[in-house]
């Protein structure tokens, strides 16, 4: 089997990549079941807030698998934030009416990948190492909080 740091990259990137589709599988028809109950319709409904719903779904998703995998807080965030930045990045041309809800939705979604990887290069040492679960060892970013919470 292919092992070292490239290959360690890819690897992350494709289970998050994983994880963030099966987080909006499992997760989209209780939210929107959910929404629609609680007469929160639009949610399900508009382009916006069904996108950032949706973003919300993917990042769930990709949060747990990334900390059984042990990673920290931080880059949890930082992953996530590339679920979002794709589709706010296409709202302005949808409110000016240059593109059509089909339109945010394939860019957006096309994007997130890239936006992935961008996030992954400012954390090389942890997405090039080898993985770890949770359980064999606390992840980097943690032991620098909780060192830094005491003093």
């Amino acid at each position: 089997m292919v092992k070292g740091p490239v290959w360690n990259f890819v690897q992350h990137l494709i289970e998050m990549t994983i994880a963030m589709f099966v987080g909006m599988l499992v997760l989209d028809i209780p939210v929107g079941a959910l929404f629609d109950a609680l007469g929160w319709s639009v949610l399900n409904d508009a382009t916006v807030p069904m996108t950032l719903v949706m973003a919300t779904n993917m990042s769930i998703g990709m949060a747990i698998w990334m900390r059984i995998r042990g990673c920290g807080w931080p880059a949890i965030f930082e992953m996530s934030l590339a679920m979002y930045i794709p589709f706010v990045a296409m709202y302005p041309f949808y409110w000016a009416g240059l593109v059509g809800e089909m339109t945010v939705m394939i860019v957006g979604h096309s994007l997130m990948v890239p936006a992935m990887a961008v996030a992954m290069l400012f954390r090389l040492d942890e997405y090039t190492g080898a993985h770890r679960h949770r359980k064999a060892a606390e992840a980097p970013a943690d032991k620098e909080l909780a060192s830094q919470t005491e003093s």
